[in-house]
């Protein structure tokens, strides 16, 4: 919100509309641009490790747009709070390819090779389908949950791929670092705000 002007006090005369904005005008480009250029460099490193600071923290004010706002936390402090299936796909997925490529190096121009292989493309897509049957399941229960949290709030577009990116990485790499340990649900009942 935006600061609120003091009215001047009775008495003094009212600047004619030249003075008004002359006193506006700034130049276009600044006297010293090498000063200038590092004053905002200096910001915007200073904006930077603020947001940094934030991600690790969970500060709300300095956040990324994406996390910001009392649905989403609530969304981060359930996903957080619960073991998910989907986040182990990433790691199992990781070992299945090098199981793949381990095989194809060591056993290449073999028949054996292409059904390890199949089978292997074939436990990773089941992985991923898993995954996504949980997302949905598990967005169900969460949309009921913040609607029931709050009730006047509306859940913003795209959160639901925001909780199934968070599902997907595995807990220690996610940002905004979780702020809640394992089983340490957020409450439900409506917000008193």
């Amino acid at each position: 919100m935006a600061e609120e002007k003091q009215p001047k006090k009775k008495g003094t005369r009212t600047p004619t509309r030249r003075e008004a904005e002359a006193a506006r005008q700034r130049p276009l480009v600044p006297k010293d641009r090498k000063l200038a250029r590092r004053i905002e460099k200096q910001k915007r490193n200073e904006a930077y490790a603020r947001e940094q600071e934030a991600l690790q923290t969970g500060d709300e004010r300095y956040l990324p747009y994406r996390d910001k706002g009392r649905v989403r936390r609530f969304t981060r402090d359930w996903l957080d709070a619960r073991w998910s299936a989907s986040e182990f796909l990433f790691p199992v997925m990781l070992i299945l390819l090098v199981a793949m490529l381990a095989v194809g190096f060591f056993a290449p121009n073999t028949g054996g090779t292409a059904v390890v292989s199949l089978v292997f493309i074939a436990v990773l897509y089941g992985m991923f389908a898993i995954s996504i049957i949980e997302a949905i399941i598990v967005w169900t229960r969460l949309k009921k949950r913040i609607r029931t949290r709050y009730p006047d709030d509306t859940i913003p577009k795209g959160t639901w791929f925001y909780a199934y990116s968070r599902m997907l990485m595995a807990r220690r790499w996610r940002t905004p670092k979780p702020q809640v340990a394992r089983g340490e649900f957020p409450r439900t009942t409506p917000s008193s705000k």
